[in-house]
C-alpha cells in the first residue's frame, strides 16, 4: 500500500464546484438578470426535478433542513403536546424540530448493527405517540417495512437529509411526509442552507408552502400562524447543477466505501459500517467503529496530526446534551446509542476521492491503531 504523504480532508468541497462552476455561474446571471432571488423560475424548476429525481409528486423548498422537517411535522395538524418517536442517535436538529412544532420527542435506541432505528424499541414506545420519525443515517434507509407495519396508521415522517439517492427495496420514501437538508456537505448540499418537503399528498405539500410563506397566499391575508422559510433562488441553481450529477457522485462514493471495505476488512480493532438488508447505500458518511480496547480519541488526535480530515459525528447522543435534559433520561438510557457515540470514527469520503487518498488514510489509521490501546 503506497498512499503518499498528503494531506486528505474529510470533505472536499472545492472539488465538486470545479465540477458545476460554470452551469452555476450561467445560472447565478440568469437570477441576477431577472432580479427574482426568493422562490421564482429556478426554484420551482428544481422543486421539479428532485421530486422526479426521488419518485415524489410533490417536492417543496425550504430554508435548511431543520425548517424543512418542522414544516412538515406541523403540515399534519398532530395534536399539540403530541409524541413523536424518534432514536436517540441522531443530530440534534431532529429533536429540535419536533419541539419546535409544538411536539414531544420520544427516544429509543438503535440497532446494534446498522444504528438506525430499532423497530422492538420503536413498538416499546409507539403507545400513545401520534408519529414514528425515523432517520436515514450516514446514507441508508431506516427499516420502513417493519415501522411503517408499526405504525399502524400514524404519520411516519422521514428525516432524509443523509440519504439523497438511497432506496429500500427500489422505493426511495415510505411514510407521508419526509424532509431533507441541503447544508453544503450533504451528497446534494447547497452554497450555503436550504432543505425541502416530499410528499405524494397534494394537501400536504400545499400545507407546508402556506405555513413555509407566514401563512399566506397572497400578500398579507395570512390564513395562519406560519414562518419564514423559503428557498432562495441562487441556491436553487446550484442545487439543480449538482443534481444532474448526483447518480455519478453516489456511485463513486458506493466505489469508495468498497474500496475501504477492501483495505480495511481485515483491520483487527476495527469494525467497518454494514449495509442493511434491501438497501442501496449512498455513503452520506462512512463511520467505522473503534473497538472499546483502543482509544478512539486519540485514533482520532493522531489522524488529524498526520493532516487526514476525520470527525466525530453525534459524540454526545441527543439524550445526554444539556438542551435535553428535561426529557428526563439518565446515561445508560439507550445502551447502544452512548456506545455508539464512544467508538464511531468518520473518515474522509467524498466522490473526487482518489484511492492514493484512500490508501493514505488505511496507513495512517491502521498506524494509529496500533498506538492506541486503551
Amino acid at each position: 500500500m503506497t498512499g503518499g504523504t498528503g494531506a486528505v480532508p474529510l470533505v472536499d468541497l472545492a472539488a465538486a464546484h470545479t465540477e458545476v462552476a460554470a452551469e452555476v455561474r450561467a445560472g447565478f446571471e440568469r437570477v441576477l438578470a431577472r432580479g427574482g432571488f426568493v422562490k421564482g423560475p429556478e426554484v420551482a424548476a428544481f422543486e421539479r426535478e428532485y421530486a422526479d429525481f426521488t419518485g415524489t409528486r410533490h417536492c417543496v423548498g425550504a430554508a435548511n433542513g431543520t425548517d424543512a422537517l418542522e414544516l412538515a411535522l406541523r403540515a399534519l395538524d398532530l395534536p399539540p403536546g403530541g409524541g413523536v418517536v424518534l432514536p436517540a442517535n441522531t443530530f440534534v436538529a431532529t429533536a429540535e424540530a419536533v419541539l419546535r412544532a409544538g411536539l414531544h420527542p420520544v427516544l429509543v435506541d438503535a440497532d446494534p448493527a446498522h444504528l438506525l432505528i430499532d423497530p422492538a424499541r420503536a413498538a416499546d414506545a409507539l403507545p400513545g405517540a401520534v408519529a414514528l420519525l425515523p432517520v436515514h443515517l450516514n446514507g441508508q434507509l431506516a427499516p420502513m417495512g417493519p415501522l411503517l407495519e408499526l405504525a399502524d396508521g400514524r404519520p411516519v415522517v422521514e428525516d432524509a437529509a443523509q440519504s439523497q439517492g438511497a432506496r429500500q427495496h427500489g422505493r426511495g420514501a415510505y411514510g407521508r411526509i419526509a424532509a431533507t437538508s441541503f447544508y453544503p456537505g450533504k451528497n446534494l448540499g447547497a452554497y450555503g442552507d436550504a432543505g425541502a418537503v416530499l410528499t405524494d399528498d397534494p394537501g400536504l405539500a400545499d400545507a407546508v408552502r402556506l405555513i413555509g410563506d407566514h401563512g399566506a397566499r397572497e400578500k398579507y391575508t395570512h390564513e395562519r400562524v406560519g414562518l419564514n422559510s423559503r428557498m432562495d433562488a441562487l441556491q436553487a441553481v446550484v442545487l439543480r447543477a449538482k443534481l444532474r450529477r448526483l447518480p455519478a457522485w453516489n456511485a463513486a462514493r458506493r466505489a469508495a466505501a468498497a474500496c475501504y471495505d477492501a483495505l480495511l476488512g481485515d483491520v483487527d480493532g476495527l469494525t467497518l459500517p454494514r449495509t442493511a438488508p434491501g438497501n442501496e447505500h449512498v455513503w452520506h458518511l462512512y463511520a467505522v467503529r473503534i473497538d472499546p480496547g483502543r482509544d478512539r480519541d486519540a485514533v482520532l488526535a493522531a489522524l488529524h496530526a498526520a493532516g487526514i480530515g476525520a470527525g466525530v459525528h453525534y459524540p454526545v447522543p441527543v439524550h445526554l446534551q444539556p438542551a435535553f435534559r428535561f426529557l428526563g433520561h439518565r446515561e445508560g438510557a439507550f445502551p447502544t446509542a452512548e456506545r455508539a457515540a464512544r467508538e464511531l470514527l468518520t473518515l474522509p469520503l467524498y466522490p473526487q476521492m482518489t484511492v492514493a487518498q484512500q490508501e493514505r488514510v488505511a496507513e495512517v489509521l491502521m498506524k494509529a491503531l496500533r498506538g492506541a490501546h486503551g
